[in-house]
């Protein structure tokens, strides 16, 4: 499989340069077209109206998002003429409840859809279903990249976040082309179960899987020596100086990941280094 159509979202002017550039950077990369959709976002509520509301009030509204689209475009045109890469924009308006269903439109016949962190000081509300409308509506793989760190060509050190999920299986599979190209693959196993199939040779299947396509794999056994999964992983990151992470996404529910937290919502709040989830 190689990355032939890479998909962003803007929704954000403060975001345009920073993800452009990590989308035209993979994209030149791989060869790949890259779509760029910016959406002017209008936050109504769908079916609710104001004491006093008007059309023209509802209107002035869609003419503020439709102004906030077109800057966008503007702004990405810009920055694209600056990038190394085949790229298209189009723009428009989108309702906040409505948003994820545009993307996960477009993301369904792209190979990648890189995103920014939806987590962060100044970053949108919008931006979270704009992430899980790619990942559950569109079903196609997504790296979300930091704001303020240089995009590399090809990551060279890469760890896997490993935990025999189907999530994860999916994401390793969809990450084929980042592995190969890498020059050192860390299998990440925090805590592997006492009993069961693998219990000798924790990560050993996948390992092989990957040898087969050429991907340099190292399994890295590590303990829980803190209350969370992510803060394993990301210090693990650290002390490989690794520039990308590879896992499973939402392995509990959306609702439970929100409420009570999870692996996936700390590595997105936290995370210091692109990450590439599947679900």
């Amino acid at each position: 499989m190689a990355y032939k159509t890479v998909l962003t979202v803007c929704t954000d002017a403060a975001l345009v340069d920073s993800t452009l550039d990590h989308a035209g950077t993979l994209a030149a990369a791989y060869d790949a077209h890259l779509d760029v959709l910016c959406f002017g976002v209008d936050r109504t509520q769908t079916g609710y109206y104001y004491a006093g509301a008007n059309a023209m009030v509802l209107q002035e509204t869609l003419s503020r998002a439709n102004s906030e689209a077109e800057a966008l475009a503007d702004a990405a045109r810009k920055r694209l003429g600056r990038l190394d890469c085949r790229a298209s924009v189009e723009h428009g308006v989108a309702q906040l409840a409505d948003i994820g269903r545009h993307v996960a439109a477009r993301a369904r016949f792209s190979d990648m859809v890189v995103l920014p962190k939806p987590y962060g000081d100044g970053h949108g509300i919008e931006l979270e279903p704009v992430l899980e409308g790619a990942l559950f509506e569109g079903r196609v793989p997504v790296l979300v990249v930091p704001d303020d760190v240089t995009p590399p060509a090809s990551p060279r050190r890469i760890v896997i976040g490993w935990n025999e999920s189907n999530e994860a299986l999916r994401a390793v599979r969809d990450a084929l082309p980042l592995l190969a190209g890498a020059e050192t693959v860390h299998v990440a196993v925090i805590d592997p179960p006492q009993h069961g199939p693998n219990r000798s040779d924790p990560g050993g299947a996948v390992s092989q899987f990957l040898a087969r396509h050429g991907v340099k794999a190292e399994i890295d056994v590590l303990s829980k020596t803190m209350p969370r999964v992510s803060d394993v992983m990301l210090r693990h990151v650290a002390d490989v100086n690794a520039d990308m992470v590879v896992m499973g996404a939402y392995g509990h529910s959306r609702f439970r990941e929100a409420i009570l937290g999870g692996a996936t919502r700390n590595m997105l709040e936290q995370s210091g280094v692109s990450v590439f989830m599947s679900h």
